[in-house]
This record gives structure tokens, sequence and C-alpha cells, in this order.
């Protein structure tokens, strides 16, 4: 085990939260754009493909939200371990959530192949839109375990408080991207599967680099293991995770359909907001990485007053990142969105849902970083409820109610949206603030 880390149970909190998080942002910050740099070679591509792209970015995401809690999995039972030095345990849990990986994108590609032609024929009528799309899916499909592995050793990383690493593939696998994309698509005239190959490609070395970074870190090579009373404690933190993550996909459906009663020009309106609120809470979500890492070692060196401290410190650099996005969403919202279209329309409505969304800004903070603690402390499941809750029951419900039965303008959902944050987040903070006490 490599003598170089910092016990994250020793020193300042804030200074550990403050170093952690700004290359976990950085990185969101590098994988955001590099998701608008394929939408723009798509573009290139054709309009087709460009609609194609979108519609195979949704299905995909489906698949792989079963694998997205490898990471904050891996990470919530690694940095226990590590916090009591017990680096035989570390090992094998890294070796077991690899084993768990390969099994994982064994089943991702089993059901994209069986299933995901069919879900993009739900999403598209074109047939055109449609092979395009697929030309892209199973591409992505073939090369699914990079992705696995990538989130696996990410965990891992954050665990030993290194977020630098997946930083720094995340930064290098932006500007790859700008180089093999124009050579698959147009050099070799691979088209839309040449957009897909240059992600696989990326994402296999961004796996290659980890695991080397990992291994200097254990210092062995973890190998795929697969113990069954190792995986039952790790699925008892992924898939919870992963089902968050799978509630916040389905419920930018559900958003997405009763927008879409009110017309293209809304869709466009609030897709473009949601994306500029988004770039907005990467500095905030940031904190998440930070706080799994120092909560997680706090909670196995059994300094529970550690954790809540972190928690709390961690609410109030979360406060001070709304002090500078909120006036921005309030006031720099039509520069902003005058950026992506002339469109009056899609400029108002887009405004308009930053301007009303930034009162719930801190709101998402505040359920970012309890989600984050109560993974750190091994309670993925509260969280999983909340998600539920938040992104498809309420929504589905508050809508069907506000412009189904009574008729209310796409303003509505806006106002929704801000109410069932909030709500949300104080049952939250509520409910991690007890279970934060029950520790001791």
């Amino acid at each position: 085990m490599s003598k170089n880390n910092k016990p994250l149970t020793e020193g300042p909190i804030k200074a550990h939260l403050i170093r952690l998080a700004i290359p976990a942002a950085m990185g969101m910050v590098f994988n955001t754009l590099y998701n608008l740099t394929d939408n723009w070679f798509a573009g290139q591509i054709s309009d087709d493909a460009l609609a194609g792209l979108s519609i195979a970015s949704v299905v995909f995401a489906l698949f792989i939200a079963l694998a997205a809690g490898l990471q904050s999995g891996t990470s919530a039972m690694v940095a226990p371990d590590l916090a009591k030095k017990r680096h035989t345990h570390v090992r094998h849990w890294i070796q077991n959530a690899t084993g768990i990986a390969l099994t994982l994108s064994l089943l991702i590609f089993i059901l994209g192949w069986a299933f995901g032609k069919n879900l993009l024929m739900v999403l598209s009528d074109s047939e055109l839109t449609v092979k395009l799309a697929w030309e892209y899916t199973w591409v992505i499909l073939l090369g699914n375990l990079a992705f696995a592995l990538t989130q696996t050793a990410a965990g891992a990383l954050m665990a030993f408080g290194n977020t630098r690493a997946f930083r720094n593939v995340l930064i290098v696998g932006f500007f790859a991207n700008w180089l093999l994309n124009p050579l698959f698509i147009f050099v070799f005239d691979w088209g839309v599967a040449g957009l897909a190959l240059s992600t696989v490609v990326i994402k296999s070395v961004s796996a290659l680099v980890l695991f080397w970074v990992l291994s200097k870190e254990l210092g062995m090579v973890p190998k795929p293991a697969f113990r069954w009373r190792k995986w039952r404690q790790l699925l008892s933190q992924i898939i919870p995770s992963g089902l968050n993550m799978l509630t916040i996909i389905v419920g930018g459906f559900i958003t997405i359909y009763f927008v879409a009663r009110f017309g293209d020009e809304a869709v466009a309106g609030y897709s473009v907001g949601v994306r500029i609120e988004q770039l907005l809470l990467l500095s905030a979500m940031g904190l998440n990485a930070a706080v799994m890492a120092v909560a997680g070692q706090s909670f196995g060196a059994k300094d529970y007053q550690r954790v809540k401290q972190t928690y709390h410190q961690a609410l109030k650099l979360g406060f001070v990142v709304s002090i500078f996005a909120v006036p921005a969403m309030i006031f720099l919202s039509s520069l902003m969105m005058d950026q992506f279209t002339n469109n009056a329309k899609i400029i108002d409505i887009g405004v308009y849902y930053l301007r009303v969304d930034a009162l719930a800004f801190f709101g998402y903070v505040l359920l970012f970083n309890s989600v984050a603690v109560l993974q750190a402390i091994k309670q993925p499941i509260f969280p999983m409820v909340i998600g539920v809750l938040r992104q498809m029951v309420l929504p589905t419900l508050a809508n069907f109610i506000l412009i189904v039965l009574l008729g209310y303008d796409v303003y509505a959902i806006f106002w929704a949206i801000i109410c069932i944050v909030l709500s949300s987040a104080i049952f939250m903070l509520i409910y991690t603030e007890r279970q934060l006490n029950r520790l001791g």
C-alpha cells in the first residue's frame, strides 16, 4: 500500500474537502464538455446523426445506470478499511468490485443487444434516425466494460483521497476526443460509429491509466475476484446507488414528457436551461467525492464527530457556491441563453426556468451532500427512496394535476420542481442529521 497517502482522518476538514472537490468538479466540467463535443461533431455529420446520437445517448444512459453505482459503492466499502489500515480487506474489496464490473458489463451488453433497438424505435419514428442511433449504440455496448472499470477505479481512488487522477483522464479524454472524432468520422468515413469508437478508445485508455494509478496505491495489480460474501456487501451499496442514478434519468423523461405538451420550443428552452444549471451545479457536485472520501475514512476510524463535521462543513462550502451561482442564474440568465439560440420564445422559457430554479439551488446542494454522507456511512437506501419520490412519483402526480387536470401553462412545471426539490431537501436534512446523531 502506498505510503504517500495523507490520512483524511487527520488535519482540517475544510482543507481536505477543498483539495478533493476542486479536481472532482474540474473533471465533471470536462466530462460535460466532452458530451457537448460529441453533439457538435454529430451535427457536422447531419441533422439525422445528431438526432440519432440524442436518442442513443438516452438509451445507453438507461443501461449504464446499472453500473453507475460502482463508483460510490466501491468508495463506501474501501474508505473505512483504509482508515483502519486493513490493507488486505481494501485489496479484496477492489478485486471483487472489479469482478462485479466485469459481470455488470456482460449483463449490460446482453440487455442492450436484446432490447436496445426496440427502445430506440420507441423514441423515434424515423427509420434513418433509429438506424444511425443503433450504429452508435452497438459500438458503445461492445466497449461498455471500459465504462464500468473506469467507475470502479475512480471510486477506489476516491476512497484513497485521490480525485486528481480521474480529473486528469477526463481532461486528456476531452482533448483526445477532438482528435479522434474527425479522424474516425471524416478520414476513415465511419460516421456515427466512428463517434462511438472514439469514446470507447478513450474510455478504455482511461480505465487502463486509472488501474495503473490504483495498482501503485495498492502495491499490486488488482485482479477480478468472485467471492459471493464480498459481492453481497458491495452490491448492497452499488445497487441502491445505481437505482438512484436510474431515477434521475427516468425523472428527466417524465419532465420532458409534460413540457413537450407545450411544443418543441418549450422543450428546447427547458433543455438549454437545464444544461446551464448543470454547469453551475458542477462546482457543488464536486463536493460529493470529497464528502464520500473524508466521511468514509472518518466512519471507518469510528470518529463519528468528524463525520458530522464533514457534513456540516460541506454544507457551508455549498452555501458559498450558492452565493455566486444564484445571482448568476437570476441576473445573467438572458445572456447565457443568448449563447445557445436566437429564438425569443426558447430564450424566455429558459430564462424563466433558471430564475425560478435559482430558488432551489441550495436545495440541490443539500441533497447532493446528504446522499454522499449517507453513502459514506453505508446507508444508501433512503437516498434511493427519496430519489424515486423526487424524480418520478411526485413529478408525475404534480404535473398530471397541474397540467392535465387544471390546465396550467408550462411555467407551473418549473414551480412544481422547486417545491419538490426544497421539500425533499428538508426531509433529507432531517433524516441525515438523525442518522449522524445515532452514530454516537
